[in-house]
């Protein structure tokens, strides 16, 4: 049987190669980075809240045909039917790398067609500006959140 000290030297020691393992967080410098200013118009409580933000799993991902843009995904947002939401994010990602990413999205906006297809919702992005250039970033979160949960 070990003594307690040579069990925790042995556990510190497995937990630093862990972390030796990972790769170090890249650096980002946001000194070139705009962001929009906040909106001065506030709205009341009761009209956020009648957005509903779910977390949604991407099920599926492609290119809209004859669109640059669009990327069609089809999304499990929790009640059993596929939700399909059209995004014009394809500048910023391939439709390959998104499958299976938990992303954000308002579910009760009224469907919108866009290229003949009806789009659903909307997926929640946050956008900048760096060195003249619009970024994108799709909110992606923990994959532990279930489909369907809700955000308040």
């Amino acid at each position: 049987m070990k003594s307690m000290g040579v069990a925790k030297n042995e556990a510190n020691n497995a937990a630093q190669a862990v972390k030796a393992e990972e790769k170090p967080a890249e650096k980002i410098d946001f000194s070139k980075v705009k962001v929009e200013p906040l909106f001065e118009e506030m709205v009341d409580f009761d009209t956020f809240n009648k957005s509903d933000f779910r977390a949604v799993k991407v099920k599926e991902c492609e290119a809209v045909p004859k669109s640059k843009k669009l990327l069609k995904f089809v999304l499990d947002d929790g009640t059993g039917t596929d939700r399909v939401i059209l995004s014009g994010i394809h500048e910023y990602y391939e439709p390959e790398e998104l499958v299976g990413k938990t992303c954000i999205a308002i579910v009760n906006l009224p469907p919108r067609p866009m290229m003949g297809i009806d789009s659903c919702g909307m997926l929640i992005s946050a956008v900048h500006e760096e060195d003249g250039r619009e970024g994108l970033n799709l909110l992606m979160v923990d994959d532990r959140i279930p489909a369907g949960a809700k955000l308040y």
